[in-house]
């Protein structure tokens, strides 16, 4: 199962224009050029000085699998930030942000409707606003919970609700036993 901040990430990584570096040493010679020292790399990935010399020479060419993980997450997180800031930005202000989930989603309503939670696999372009909050709420550190929520809000208004068209009296969503969540931009 994707997470709600996974999906995001993952989303806006769509937006780069150019791949990021794949290769352990041409990697470390990125961050090297971002931060301008080996001293520096060393001391962020929790290596040795030589160590990183040696990638940046291509006289190791393949990590280990923990320093790989970490090197991978410091090149993802530094790369084209302005052009990641600019797909925020987009998604949060004019284009909005499609969610396809499939998930147990069930609301809450006056008696006699039928409001028992099934499996549901739903594709629902959301706007503006809700992308600004999901957005909003993973650059402040949110968890779970609080995206499933931000998510189900959103749900409710736009699928279930067709922007105020129909069931005006649901009262809440319920989003529950999430098989997978992505985002796109």
């Amino acid at each position: 199962m994707s997470t709600f901040g996974d999906g995001l990430d993952k989303a806006v990584q769509k937006a780069f224009t150019r791949p990021a570096p794949k290769s352990a040493p041409a990697q470390m010679r990125y961050l090297v050029k971002q931060l301008k020292s080996t001293r520096a790399v060393a001391r962020m990935l929790r290596i040795s000085q030589r160590t990183v010399e040696r990638y940046v020479k291509d006289q190791i060419k393949k990590p280990r699998p923990d320093l790989a993980a970490r090197l991978d997450a410091e090149v993802k997180r530094r790369w084209q930030p302005q052009i990641r800031a600019r797909a925020r930005q987009r998604a949060a202000t004019t284009d909005g942000i499609v969610i396809d989930t499939r998930a147990r989603i069930g609301y809450t309503a006056p008696i006699g409707s039928t409001d028992d939670a099934r499996l549901r696999h739903l594709t629902v372009a959301l706007p503006p606003r809700y992308a600004a909050r999901l957005f909003d709420a993973r650059q402040a550190g949110a968890d779970e919970r609080q995206m499933q929520r931000i998510a189900a809000e959103a749900l409710k208004e736009v699928y279930f609700q067709d922007d105020g068209r129909r069931a005006g009296d649901l009262e809440e969503i319920r989003f529950t036993d999430i098989e997978h969540v992505e985002f796109d931009l």
